[in-house]
């Protein structure tokens, strides 16, 4: 990611944990979800190695309602090819950004990253090829009160066909617990 405005991409990670995340969306009427490794770890119920980042995941149609969620907070779009900018509340999310990196007002470190879901009424699409996607009843479930995208869809995101060390350890973690159909 390149610096754009006053957003560095290489600045500090400083994430949120699973639980500091539900508690900024205790009371938020919209779907969210944790996604990412953290997903994976708390779908097995185990921290298996450790997070730089925290990844929530959100419906495209929500976006824009994060600015009055969270509104001590400076909302940056991933925006392709690789600039990371301030996303202003009166700006409509352009289709292409799928990424939206936060921290509070007048700090550097990042917290946690949204990942934004493209969908339609009733199913949750996959962006790098929509004829596969599904119910959206199915894209999250709870843990210990806490919303997480299920290990499946987790993995499908992961497996974007550059292979990183960590996204295989969650495989490796992940796999035991699905069920042959979840394999499938």
């Amino acid at each position: 990611m390149q610096q754009h405005d006053e957003g560095n991409a290489h600045a500090a990670w400083r994430p949120l944990s699973p639980g500091e995340v539900g508690d900024l969306f205790r009371d938020w009427d919209r779907f969210w979800c944790i996604a990412g490794g953290w997903a994976l770890d708390l779908s097995v119920g185990r921290k298996s190695r450790d997070h730089e980042d925290t990844d929530v995941l959100i419906l495209r149609q929500d976006a824009e309602a994060l600015h009055s969620l969270l509104p001590g907070w400076e909302l940056w779009a991933a925006d392709p090819p690789g600039q990371l900018r301030r996303w202003q509340p009166s700006e409509p999310l352009p289709e292409r950004v799928h990424d939206i990196w936060c921290r509070e007002r007048g700090m550097t470190a990042w917290r946690f990253q949204f990942m934004v879901m493209d969908h339609d009424d009733t199913r949750w699409i996959f962006r790098r090829d929509w004829s596969v996607g599904g119910s959206l009843a199915t894209l999250a479930s709870e843990v210990d009160g806490v919303p997480v995208v299920t290990p499946e869809i987790q993995l499908l995101y992961k497996g974007n066909g550059i292979r990183r060390p960590k996204d295989e350890a969650d495989f490796q973690t992940a796999l035991p617990h699905l069920t042959p159909a979840h394999r499938a």
